[in-house]
């Protein structure tokens, strides 16, 4: 790689590893960036924290994870804290850092050890859609003090399934297993047809905080619903030890075990095959033992893995049948986290979602690759303050009625046009008539009275449109179209200068014309 190569850093902070990915500027491949003593593979690094308090400078990845096993480990070992940030309810037990402080020196830490050669413009964040608004608001509290001048966020949901190319508006179930926990949701992305495509949220921009600026708007996935528990492949690592040793908590027996289980959740491992796994006594000796792809499987139904699984997703099923969801409902299913390898989890799923396509991207870096490719052209955009339609004829009822073209609240300028096709209202017909309306900017809401007191209706009115008062634009086409038949190819866009184009072709893809059809405001 070239010395002081520029490009995006995505940072993926997750409850058991946090991913470091880089995008040079003009390269479509990522990097996942290796830090000697941090990192325990390519990009990965254990999200703990050592720190001793005082003037102590602490640990973090798998430095710190070394020291866990220490007997003062209690208080100055930290993990899990991302969870709590932003999250009101839970508590974390009596540390040297509270959580938020934990993240922070993660993050000070974390920063200060990437390698020279990379030389990051722009920063890219994650952050769970369950507690988006304290997590962000942590965020920005802390990109204040990073010597970065753009930084960026996207929901996680959201960038896992931009990486796997889900399509836009789609309703997709992402099941998450961590080293920590088990979660499950159903979330329905934004964007889709008439909608403009999620972006990333800046939250700071040449160097100043563009958090609270009006131009910004949160663009998050939408919960339908969501299921979870602190169950996860740590758990799975003290079962395998405790079946050879029960009540065994020596750390060194978890790592080896660890190790064990992600060899025996290879696809290509055969089932009847033996291995060998040596495991640390209580008198500090070691014993072997001998464990298979079958004894593992096995491992996982007495503890009632499976079971454990049906019931979460029967939770998150229920959720969502109340707002009126259902199976037939998915486009997708993607799955995150090194515990949705496992053979036997991966078969449980696949027969629970029988006929829904599976998406399996690389189970722990997956977020951070969507979250880049969210960000490659990310700048600050405006949104409409009101939406835009086109006139047309329904023939069938022989009258007029207004079509959206972009809606309010749309980001602007537009990155992709919006494609319209026009049919001929008569035979004959050579000229087409472009009239255009808008809605206000404010809605109007109906108010009733019950028992004398204003109360807003549970039903609004739609929002009315009104003409623009400019002269509408005429398009001659060469041949007459008879009525009902395609016509013309429309699309319309709005540019840097907020106005409103249009590029139209007539069916057999001829040129007609770019055309002004006036400002938006």
């Amino acid at each position: 790689m070239e010395n002081n190569c520029s490009g995006t850093l995505a940072l993926d902070l997750g409850n058991t590893n946090t991913v470091l990915a880089f995008q040079a500027e003009k390269d479509r491949d990522f990097i996942l960036i290796e830090i000697p003593g941090i990192t325990s593979s390519p990009g990965v690094i254990p999200s703990v924290v050592w720190f001793e308090g005082g003037d102590n400078v602490g640990r973090i990845g798998l430095s710190a994870l070394k020291k866990k096993n220490l007997s003062y480990s209690e208080k100055y070992f930290h993990s899990n804290f991302k969870r709590l940030i932003g999250n009101p309810i839970e508590r974390q037990k009596k540390k040297v850092l509270s959580p938020i402080e934990s993240g922070e020196k993660f993050f000070k830490i974390l920063w200060e050890n990437i390698p020279l050669e990379f030389n990051i413009k722009r920063l890219v964040l994650t952050a769970p859609i369950d507690t988006y608004k304290g997590y962000r608001k942590w965020l920005i509290s802390l990109c204040e003090s990073l010597p970065i001048n753009e930084v960026a966020l996207v929901d996680e949901p959201t960038a896992a399934g931009i990486g796997m190319n889900v399509p836009l508006g789609s309703i997709i179930m992402i099941i998450d297993i961590g080293g920590s926990t088990i979660d499950m949701s159903v979330i329905k992305t934004q964007g889709g047809e008439g909608k403009s495509a999620p972006i990333a949220e800046l939250l700071k921009f040449q160097g100043k905080d563009v958090s609270a600026i009006s131009k910004q708007k949160l663009r998050c996935a939408e919960i339908i619903s969501k299921s979870g528990s602190k169950v996860g492949g740590k758990d799975i690592d003290q079962w395998i030890v405790n079946y050879f040793l029960p009540s065994n908590q020596d750390e060194r027996n978890f790592s080896i075990a660890e190790k064990l289980k992600c060899k025996l959740s290879g696809q290509e491992i055969e089932s009847e095959r033996k291995y060998l796994i040596s495991l640390f006594t209580a008198e500090n000796e070691e014993k072997e033992f001998f464990i298979s792809k079958e004894i593992f499987e096995k491992i996982m139904m007495q503890n009632n893995l499976l079971s454990h699984l049906n019931s979460l997703l029967k939770d998150l099923l229920n959720e969502a049948r109340g707002k009126f969801f259902n199976l037939d409902d998915l486009n997708s299913v993607i799955l995150v986290g090194g515990g949705t390898q496992i053979p036997l989890i991966k078969k449980w799923i696949t027969n629970k979602m029988s006929g829904i396509q599976i998406n399996s991207p690389p189970p722990i870096e997956s977020i951070a690759i969507g979250a880049l490719a969210m960000t490659p052209g990310v700048k600050i955009k405006d949104i409409l303050i009101k939406g835009l339609s086109i006139r047309l004829f329904n023939k069938r009822e022989q009258k007029h009625f207004w079509h959206p073209i972009f809606y309010k609240g749309q980001t602007w300028p537009t990155e992709k046009p919006f494609e319209l096709i026009l049919q001929a209202s008569k035979d004959g017909q050579n000229i087409f008539e472009i009239i255009i309306g808008e809605t206000k900017t404010k809605r109007n809401f109906d108010v009733i009275f019950e028992n004398g007191l204003p109360k807003l209706s549970e039903s609004q009115n739609e929002e009315e449109v009104f003409k623009w008062n400019k002269k509408p634009l005429q398009i001659n086409v060469n041949n007459e179209c008879k009525i009902g038949e395609d016509s013309l190819k429309l699309y319309f866009s709005i540019k840097k200068d907020s106005s409103l184009y249009l590029r139209c072709l007539d069916i057999y893809e001829k040129e007609l014309g770019v055309f002004n059809l006036g400002n938006i405001f």
